[in-house]
């Protein structure tokens, strides 16, 4: 038996506001959102949707798949750490903070994500597949194991970021790179 999500479209939640503070198995069609601050999602998928610049503080995004989804400038950093998951597939995340988030257990797949800030933030065993990062920072973070290889535009200092094990293109790299503990494909 295929189990159905229920489906909440073409609404336009930033003049009506949400009805709820819970929400799982839900999927936002074709939305937009200006404040999600306190609601908890699981097990959600927003496709379609324009979160930009929406506030989240205090909310709970675990298990959630943003598909399409605009999210310029989110505030990543105010929702609540516990549980946090997330997937972004064909997003666009310029802007976005996702300063000290644990992302370990999220994944981006086809995203833009130009001057983002990963200041702080735990990437390792995150998936990265196919990511613009023009102008993103990357401060003390950790990408150990990330695999940036069909990734492009990325400035990561390796002396100010955990690399170990994180994968690059050898067309990518620059020649001081080589004394580092990194994997070269």
């Amino acid at each position: 038996m295929t189990h159905h999500l229920e489906v909440i479209k073409d609404k336009n939640f930033s003049s009506d506001a949400l009805d709820g503070d819970h929400f799982e198995q839900i999927r936002f069609s074709n939305c937009t959102f200006t404040d999600l601050s306190g609601i908890e999602f699981i097990d959600c998928i927003f496709q379609d949707c324009n979160l930009s610049n929406a506030l989240i503080r205090n909310c709970k995004i675990s298990d959630v798949q943003f598909v399409n989804c605009k999210l310029t400038g989110v505030n990543f950093t105010e929702s609540k750490e516990f549980a946090f998951a997330a997937i972004f597939e064909n997003c666009i995340l310029d802007y976005a903070i996702f300063e000290n988030k644990k992302l370990n257990k999220s994944s981006f797949s086809n995203c833009k994500i130009h001057g983002a800030d990963f200041t702080g933030a735990d990437l390792s065993k995150c998936r990265i597949h196919n990511i613009d990062f023009w102008d993103a920072v990357f401060e003390n973070s950790n990408l150990s194991g990330v695999d940036f290889s069909s990734s492009k535009n990325f400035t990561i200092d390796p002396t100010r970021n955990n690399i170990r094990k994180a994968k690059f293109l050898s067309s990518d790299l620059a020649g001081l790179l080589t004394r580092f503990d990194i994997i070269i494909k």
